[in-house]
C-alpha cells in the first residue's frame, strides 16, 4: 500500500490555550504514523481565501451545515488580526504512512454539538455549542484535517504553495506590551522520545507550556552527524579537560592492581593529559552517535552532512526572558539533580539521555538556530515528493 501523507493544522486558538502538547501525544501514539515534519504559519489574508474556498465540499461525509461552519471560522480566525494587524499563528503537523489521511481523521474526529465522550481530540478540545433553537453560540474546532486523500492532496498543495512566503519561523506575530522585549530560545526534544510511537514529545512539549512563551518555529529534524558535530562542538573541549582527573584516578588504580607498583602524582597528573583527551574525544563520539544515528568514524565523511537516522523536534519560542523560563522547567543537565516537575526529572535518565536540550543564552540561540535551521522548508519538499506539486 502506497505511503500518503495527510497534515493536520493546530489552529491559532489551539496554540493559544497550549493544547499542543496533548494533540500532538494523540496523534502520534493513536495512529502509529511517522511525523516527518512541523511547521509554522502565519497565514496570508491570500492563503486564508484559497483555503477557506475549499473547505466546502462534495467528498466531505460531515454535515454540510459543519462544513460551512468552518468555512466561516478559517475567514475569522486564520485571517490577519483586524485589530492589531499581527498574523495569526497556527502549526502544520506532517504525517506519512499507510492509509494516513484516514487514520489521522479518525484520530481527530467529527464535529458535532451531541458528543458525549472523549475518543477523539475534537471530543476533547472542541466546542459547538448551540442555544435550544439550534443556533450556534461558539464553535472551535481545534484542529483542521483533510476528510480524504483527494483533498489532503489539494489542501496540501495550497499550503505548499504559500509555504516560503508566510511560513517558516514567524516574525512580528507577537503583540508585546510598552517595556517589554521579545527574546527567542531554541528547544531539541531529543531522540529518546522517539524510539517508539509515544506521548513524550507531546508531554514535553506540555511542559514548557507552564513558561507562558509562545511557538514560532518548528521542524522535525533528523540531524546530520555534521550538524551534531558543530552543535555540541564547544562541549568536547570541556570534556576533554573535565575528564582528565578521572580517566587519571581510574587508570592509577587499575595500573597499579594490574602490576603490583606504585604510580606517583606526577605520573598520574601524566596519564590524565594523555588519556583525558582521548575520553572526551570517545564522550563526544557517543553524544554525536546518540543525536544523528552515527560517530564520526563509523560512517564515510561524505555522509557526515547527510540526514541523520534519528529525529529531534525543534522549537522556537519567543517571548520575555524565554532563554531562563525555558531552562527553569527543563531542569540541570544530569536527570539526577533536576527538581520535581522538571522536564528532565521526569523524562531524562541519564546526562546524555535527558529529553530536551535548550539554549543556556540568546546568544547560543543565534548560533544553533545557524545550525539547525529551523526555518528550513522541508514542507514543502515533502508534499512535492509525495504530490509531485
Amino acid at each position: 500500500m502506497s505511503q500518503q501523507l495527510a497534515y493536520v493544522i493546530i489552529t491559532p486558538y489551539s496554540l493559544y490555550k497550549s493544547r499542543t502538547g496533548g494533540i500532538l501525544s494523540r496523534l502520534i501514539t493513536r495512529t502509529g504514523l511517522d511525523l516527518v515534519d512541523m511547521r509554522m504559519f502565519a497565514p496570508s489574508s491570500e492563503l486564508v481565501k484559497e483555503y477557506a474556498e475549499t473547505i466546502v465540499s462534495a467528498h466531505d461525509t460531515q454535515d454540510r451545515k459543519i462544513q460551512e461552519l468552518l468555512k466561516e471560522y478559517v475567514l475569522q480566525n486564520l485571517s490577519p488580526d483586524p485589530k492589531t494587524g499581527l498574523r495569526r499563528r497556527c502549526m502544520m503537523l506532517l504525517f506519512r504512512g499507510d492509509e494516513a489521511v484516514r487514520k489521522v481523521r479518525s484520530v481527530v474526529g467529527n464535529l458535532s454539538p451531541d458528543r458525549r465522550s472523549g475518543e477523539t481530540i475534537r471530543d476533547t478540545y472542541s466546542d459547538l455549542i448551540t442555544d435550544d433553537a439550534g443556533n450556534v453560540r461558539y464553535f472551535e474546532p481545534a484542529v483542521l484535517a483533510a476528510p480524504n486523500a483527494e483533498e489532503a492532496g489539494r489542501k496540501l498543495k495550497l499550503w505548499a504553495k504559500y509555504s516560503d512566503a508566510d511560513g517558516g519561523v514567524l516574525e512580528n506575530v507577537i503583540n508585546y506590551a510598552p517595556g517589554e522585549k521579545g527574546e527567542r530560545t531554541l528547544v531539541l526534544i531529543k531522540p529518546d522520545n522517539f524510539r517508539f510511537p509515544t506521548g513524550r514529545p507531546g508531554n514535553v512539549i506540555d511542559f514548557f507550556s507552564r513558561t507562558g512563551l509562545y511557538i514560532v518555529g518548528a521542524k522535525v529534524l533528523p540531524m546530520s552527524t555534521a550538524q551534531a558535530m558543530e552543535f555540541y562542538g564547544p562541549v568536547r573541549e570541556f570534556l576533554r579537560a573535565k575528564l582528565k582527573g578521572g580517566v587519571s584516578e581510574k587508570a592509577k588504580e587499575v595500573l597499579e592492581k594490574e602490576f603490583g607498583f606504585k604510580i606517583s602524582a606526577d605520573d598520574q597528573k601524566a596519564l590524565g593529559e594523555i588519556l583525558g583527551p582521548i575520553q572526551g574525544d570517545s564522550q563526544f563520539d557517543n553524544i554525536v552517535r546518540f543525536m544523528s544515528g552515527h560517530a564520526p568514524g563509523e560512517i564515510p565523511q561524505t555522509d557526515w552532512a547527510k540526514p541523520g537516522t534519528e529525529k529531534c523536534i525543534a522549537l522556537v519560542y519567543e517571548g520575555v526572558n524565554a532563554v531562563s523560563k525555558i531552562r527553569d522547567v527543563l531542569g540541570p543537565t544530569d536527570p539526577s539533580k533536576a527538581p520535581p516537575g522538571s522536564i528532565r526529572r521526569e523524562f531524562g535518565s541519564t546526562i546524555m539521555v535527558n529529553a530536551a536540550h535548550a539554549s543556556d543564552s540568546a546568544e547560543n540561540a543565534q548560533r544553533e538556530f545557524g545550525i539547525v535551521k529551523p526555518g528550513e522548508n522541508n514542507f514543502k519538499q515533502f508534499v512535492a515528493e509525495s504530490l509531485g506539486a
